[in-house]
């Protein structure tokens, strides 16, 4: 007799549970288990700013990010397309909204996209005030090199704010490691009584990258700590860098040759029929055939997407090919 009691018993106490739980209003398991939206605060050249992780929907322009947020499998809603390179998955991938080049960008875009976060930057930077008035409920991130600041330090505080946001805090400290674990082997390698020239490469003609300032290799010098083969009063941060002659490179007569093939990063149909590699302007030129560098086989080239590119990834390439050929010179 007291098992059917007991089982009476029981029958309504679990009754009775889930009328206080359906009151209560209890949610599907699937709802439950969802877990709920977080937020972390990160500093970026304008302050700080919290931010609703995961993001619902991200926009970026910003070239130094696109290969970090390609590679951690961010989706994005829109982006610059038109300046991503072929190596970045994005620039193939079908229904991502292309919001053009920095010279004609399509703003109204951005704001169909409804972002809650646009991570701009480098050639979109001077749209800045104007994309934080069109998407005011946006968090808006500008993470580009300050001036004033290590290249080296601001390439890893852009990723690790990244990682940050994104919950990819140990994929941003290896990168950080892959980094400077390249250009420790760089420094180590390098012997100061060389003297190293920067260039690059567009349109056929050759452009001197100058220390410090010139745009890519300029902050290499500091870096490493590379001793100039020619010095410039005036020097541009342009992308052409300083118009210099075969002449001059020759008298300078280096015993590194470092180059960026500015062209390089673009497709054949925009390169055009007259595109010529770096290395063909440089290693086939007759008047440079006797400076050191060419002759001894010391230029080392950037990789071929950095103009579009120039994230750590590409300098942490480049700084360990830099290293095996100082490392191979010394064999």
């Amino acid at each position: 007799m007291s098992v059917p009691r007991l089982l009476a018993v029981s029958t309504l106490g679990v009754a009775a549970v889930l009328a206080i739980t359906g009151c209560s209003g209890a949610k599907p398991a699937a709802e439950a288990e969802k877990p709920a939206a977080q937020s972390v605060t990160v500093e970026d050249n304008t302050g700080k700013h919290t931010v609703q992780t995961p993001p619902k929907s991200v926009v970026a322009t910003d070239n130094r990010t696109f290969q970090t947020l390609s590679d951690w499998g961010v989706e994005l809603s829109a982006a610059a397309v038109s300046l991503m390179p072929d190596t970045v998955s994005y620039k193939t991938q079908k229904g991502l909204v292309d919001l053009g080049t920095h010279r004609e960008p399509n703003l109204e875009l951005l704001v169909a996209a409804k972002p809650d976060l646009i991570i701009n930057g480098q050639r979109y930077q001077s749209f800045h005030d104007e994309i934080v008035k069109l998407a005011p409920d946006a968090t808006v991130l500008e993470l580009d090199p300050r001036d004033g600041e290590p290249f080296d330090s601001e390439l890893k505080r852009q990723v690790t704010v990244l990682g940050e946001v994104f919950g990819k805090q140990a994929e941003a400290k290896q990168l950080v490691a892959d980094f400077d674990k390249a250009a420790d082997r760089a420094k180590k390698a390098y012997k100061s009584s060389d003297t190293v020239l920067a260039v690059n490469t567009s349109g056929g003609a050759i452009g001197n990258i100058a220390p410090t300032v010139g745009r890519t290799l300029g902050p290499v010098y500091d870096l490493i700590g590379l001793t100039p083969a020619l010095k410039v009063d005036k020097s541009s941060e342009g992308h052409k860098g300083d118009e210099i002659s075969v002449e001059a490179i020759a008298s300078a007569n280096p015993d590194w040759i470092l180059v960026m093939d500015r062209d390089s990063s673009f497709d054949k149909a925009e390169r055009g029929a007259d595109y010529k590699p770096a290395a063909e302007i440089l290693e086939k030129n007759d008047a440079l055939k006797n400076v050191k560098a060419v002759a001894n086989q010391h230029i080392v080239y950037m990789p071929t997407d950095t103009y579009l590119n120039e994230g750590i990834q590409t300098y942490t390439e480049f700084l360990n090919d830099f290293a095996d050929a100082l490392e191979k010179s010394k064999a």
